[in-house]
């Protein structure tokens, strides 16, 4: 079983940043794709982001290419989103999942955060 447990959202001003954090249970937390989500309201859960553990390549929604940058610390069990040049269309639910194996640009995770708010105003 696998806990993820998310942090770093918040209120902030368009043009800011943040940088979300989420911190894994698992002793193979090595050797699991992972993700960002995010789920704004009355829309679908959509792919922000993902990260192999296999090569550490890193896949990222055209809205937020450029923007958006997500990392891994294995040492530390954590992974990391850090979010520039914020807009109001960023405002969501932010949730990291993790999946054994290879990573998934769809919602085919095993395991998922409780999600963490992050508010953009213009």
């Amino acid at each position: 079983q696998v806990q993820l447990v998310e942090s770093g959202g918040g209120l902030v001003q368009a043009g800011g940043s943040l940088r979300l954090s989420c911190a894994a249970s698992a002793r193979t937390f090595s050797s699991l794709a992972m993700g960002w989500f995010r789920q704004a309201p009355g829309k679908e859960r959509e792919l922000v982001a993902t990260i192999s553990w296999i090569n550490g390549n890193t896949y990222y929604a055209d809205s937020v290419k450029g923007r958006f940058t997500i990392s891994r610390d294995n040492a530390k069990n954590t992974l990391y989103l850090q979010m520039n040049s914020l807009k109001p269309e960023d405002t969501a639910v932010y949730y990291c999942a993790a999946r054994p194996g290879s990573v998934r640009t769809t919602t085919a995770y095993n395991y998922w955060g409780q999600g963490t708010q992050v508010s953009v105003s213009s």
